[in-house]
Order: structure tokens, then C-alpha cells, then sequence
């Protein structure tokens, strides 16, 4: 999620879990091929295991952009096929790319031969017009001939005019039902299912049915929601920790990158939502930020 899920908010999330797989934003090979690389891939080691999201359309860049993000260490390279942003629009990647199977085929064929690191997609079920269970289904098996059996699918289409990238994620209807259809036919398939997911149980719910889930917005929104990830989802004996003990870790953490110049605004926004739900929550927020200002 663009802005959101940030190295900062990363750090964040992972001391409420150890085991959840993490995910960057979305990385165009343009940012990463004109600049330099680490202005966009630093990550602090303790992110890890750590996906590295791209987005692009060409395979050569996504290919080269694959390898580099393997050499900073990061442990799973993803091609976004999702993202319904005018941005991406403009440059015909993300979502638009569910209409150009064969190259997306090319693209993460291009990509598996670059990294040893797993390759995988994120999608969505269809676009505009283009929703049909064949029109899927031809997408994501055109694109497997090539390997790739890890694919993250938002159950919902994207509409590429009249909706906002937020309304794309809430106002198609969520069709679930298509994700696990897929998982019946392709059981050799690694299938995470996104979209709506707003709790454990309702996560552990989904499991039943496929390989693993994408916990996006609610995961920002109220983050403590996976601090009982690693006891109820992976089964781990840990303990459910302390709001305030949370807080305690990350201000070290805030005070190093206040020191490296980062905005105060920009280290502590993403903790807002741990509030979320609390009596007084907003006199929590003012006093976190006024520590960490100091």
C-alpha cells in the first residue's frame, strides 16, 4: 500500500509478529533503474522475511530490478498485477497488466531466471468489463506455464474509471468464491487470499479453504491485530503483548531515525492506529508524538 506500508511501519509491525510475512510498497523498476536503489529498498534487517513488491511492465527492467532487490537480501520478489492507481494507469503496469497475460507471462519468466529467491504475483479477479471466471482463469494459467505457482489475489475487480484506489478496495463486491474455485482446480498452487479480511478469525476462517491470506488495510488501520498472529495462526507459544511495551520498543527506533533526518511526522503516523478502540485515544497520540519530538 503505497505510503503506508513504509520501512517505518514495517519496523512497527514487526514486534507485534515475528512469523507474518512482510510486504513493501509497491516499487516501479523506474525508480529503482533511475536513482539510487537504496533511496527505495533499505529496509532494516529486522523486517525480515520480507517481500519486495515491483511494479512494471518491461521484462528486462523488472528482471534487472528482480536481481538488485535480491542483492539488498530481500527474501521474495512480487509483481504487482493489482494496483488500479491513475499512476499506474498512465504507465500501463499494475492492474492493466491482467489484460497482457503473455507478457506478464514474459515479465516473471524474465524475473525467475534473474533471482533463486521465490517470484510471485498479486492480482485481482478481474478488471471493468473483463470479470469473467475464463477471462481469470486464462490470466493466471498463462502466466503459471512459466513456473510460477505463488499468487496473491484480491477477490475483487478493479474499476479503472470512476473509482479512487480507495474505493477499489472496498467498493467492488468481494467474490471469494473465485479464489478458492481456484485453489479446488490448482491444488498445487500457493493461493493467499486478500480483500476484507479484518480479523485473526476471520483469517483462520479463510485458511480452510486456501494457502495463506493478505491481511492489507485492516493490518494498517489497527495493527494489534497481529500481535496474536504468531499464537493463533502459526501456533507458536508466544505471549500477547503489552500496548505500552509495543511503544517502548519502537522509541529507540524513532529516535535513531530523527537523528538521520526523518520527519517526526513521517515515524509516528504509522502507530496511530494502535490506538485504535482505546478511551482517550486521542491523548495518546499527543503524547506520542510529543516523545518522540523530544
Amino acid at each position: 500500500m503505497l505510503e503506508l506500508t513504509t520501512r517505518h511501519f514495517r519496523y512497527f509491525a514487526r514486534l507485534l509478529t515475528k512469523r507474518t510475512l512482510l510486504y513493501t510498497e509497491m516499487v516501479t523498476t523506474g525508480a529503482i533503474l533511475h536513482n539510487k536503489p537504496e533511496k527505495f529498498l533499505e529496509y532494516n534487517k529486522e523486517e525480515h522475511p520480507v517481500a519486495l513488491q515491483l511494479g512494471g511492465n518491461s521484462p528486462k527492467d523488472l528482471a534487472e530490478c528482480a536481481k538488485i532487490g535480491e542483492d539488498f537480501g530481500y527474501d521474495e520478489i512480487n509483481l504487482n498485477c493489482g494496483c488500479p492507481s491513475e499512476r499506474v494507469q498512465s504507465g500501463s503496469f499494475g492492474v492493466c497488466l491482467m489484460r497482457e497475460a503473455n507478457l506478464v507471462a514474459e515479465c516473471v519468466a524474465a524475473m525467475q531466471n534473474a533471482v533463486k529467491i521465490p517470484v510471485s504475483v498479486k492480482t485481482r479477479i478481474g478488471i471493468d468489463r473483463d470479470d469473467s471466471w475464463d477471462f481469470f482463469l486464462n490470466f493466471v494459467e498463462t502466466v503459471a506455464e512459466t513456473g510460477c505457482k505463488h499468487w496473491i489475489i484480491h477477490a475483487r475487480k478493479a474499476m479503472l474509471k470512476g473509482l479512487s484506489p480507495k474505493e477499489n478496495r472496498a467498493v467492488p463486491p468481494l467474490n471469494y468464491e473465485t479464489v478458492f474455485k481456484l485453489k479446488q482446480i490448482h491444488p498445487d498452487f500457493k493461493i493467499s487470499l486478500n480483500g476484507g479480511i479484518r480479523d485473526l478469525n476471520q483469517a483462520k476462517n479463510i485458511l480452510q479453504k486456501t494457502d495463506s491470506v493478505m491481511i492489507g488495510s485492516a493490518a494498517y488501520r489497527t495493527p494489534w491485530i497481529l500481535a496474536n498472529a504468531d499464537c493463533e495462526i502459526f501456533g507458536e507459544n508466544a505471549e500477547i503483548k503489552d500496548k505500552s511495551e509495543i511503544l517502548e520498543k519502537y522509541i529507540p527506533y524513532a529516535e535513531t531515525q530523527l537523528k538521520k533526518g526523518v520527519p517526526p511526522t513521517i515515524i509516528t503516523k504509522h502507530l496511530m492506529g494502535l490506538f485504535h478502540g482505546m478511551p482517550d485515544a486521542k491523548k495518546h497520540r499527543v503524547a506520542l508524538i510529543s516523545r518522540i519530538k523530544l
